[in-house]
């Protein structure tokens, strides 16, 4: 049993778990501030529209309750509530587009320390010091050197 909480202790503390787990900890609050958004900015601009208080009062009633004659329900409606489908729909296209406006940030900004990186990388490549190129002078100073000694040896 030691055995496995080990195991598990050295998977639960990989790095990629732990990033993960964070990951899925900011979706999570993530989709509740978008659920907010569509259900109390966006929605009630659609409502406007639509002249109903809320998204999730669009239905197409397929049969209608029926009431005996005290006034209670003794069959509940059979409807189809759209509304409640659009409404997720929204929830989708605008987690969508806002994973996609991150995605496109972090890639244009990967692209953009990848470039500057390189060029940085140019810019001391350019800094190194050249050898000294070797002149037609600096050869025959060398023949020179070179029959001197050979002169003072004999």
């Amino acid at each position: 049993m030691k055995k496995f909480f080990s195991d598990f202790k050295t998977f639960i503390m990989k790095g990629n778990i732990v990033d993960m787990a964070v990951g899925v900890v900011i979706g999570g609050a993530f989709g509740k501030i978008i659920t907010s958004l569509v259900n109390d900015v966006i929605t009630p601009l659609i409502s406007i529209a639509t002249g109903k208080v809320s998204l999730t009062e669009l239905k197409w009633i397929i049969n209608p309750a029926v009431l005996d004659e005290a006034g209670e329900i003794v069959q509940k409606e059979l409807a189809l509530t759209y509304g409640n489908f659009i409404q997720t729909v929204i929830d989708f296209l605008i987690i969508a587009l806002s994973i996609f406006v991150v995605l496109r940030i972090m890639v244009n900004a990967q692209k953009k320390l990848e470039a500057m990186k390189k060029k940085e990388e140019e810019v001391v490549e350019e800094q190194k010091p050249e050898e000294p190129k070797e002149t037609e002078l600096s050869v025959l100073c060398e023949i020179r050197e070179m029959l001197k000694k050979d002169s003072e040896d004999k």
